[in-house]
């Protein structure tokens, strides 16, 4: 079992719950529910309660302000890809890391890199279900008409994340 610790910290998109373990990130989360709650779900799945922690997530947080800040393109925090789903979605996600800062790959363009050309719904479920978001950019996959698609409900911050990334948008604005 490994120990977990979590921190609650601001972003302009929302509060994250930043959830590491020894391996790495575990869980990133704009929250839109109560912290508790959240961390509650994450004991469950991680067999271990997390501990708020501010120096364990240190780390993350820094990478977290330089990336709203426009000063962090790639992120360099090490992935406990634990409670990321296995199979095809774990291909898909791994695919989506290497979609470059700026840029868009859409659902079938992830699909194809990750070994299943016809799997675009997949990827799809896959980025709505990613425990790690905005270090695993799903923001960055898009649908093939262009269109960014909902994200978890959200897509007022995936274009926020989208326009940062183009320089379109900043963390002051």
């Amino acid at each position: 079992m490994t120990d977990a610790a979590f921190w609650v910290h601001p972003t302009p998109i929302g509060e994250a719950l930043i959830v590491v373990t020894d391996a790495g990130l575990a869980s990133l989360d704009i929250l839109d529910r109560p912290a508790e709650i959240a961390v509650a779900d994450l004991a469950v799945a991680l067999r271990t309660v997390p501990v708020p922690d501010a120096s364990a997530t240190r780390s993350v947080v820094t990478e977290l302000d330089a990336y709203f800040a426009g000063s962090l393109r790639r992120f360099s925090t090490p992935i406990d890809w634990q409670l990321a789903p296995t199979g095809f979605a774990a291909a898909a996600l791994r695919v989506v890391c290497d979609v470059p800062y700026g840029e868009v790959a859409t659902y079938g363009e992830v699909a194809a890199a990750a070994g299943s050309p016809r799997a675009h719904r997949a990827v799809g479920s896959a980025c709505a279900r990613t425990p790690i978001s905005l270090v695993i950019p799903a923001h960055r996959v898009v649908r093939s008409d262009g269109s960014i698609g909902e994200y978890g409900g959200h897509p007022e911050r995936k274009r926020f994340l989208l326009d940062l990334e183009s320089g379109h948008g900043s963390a002051r604005e």
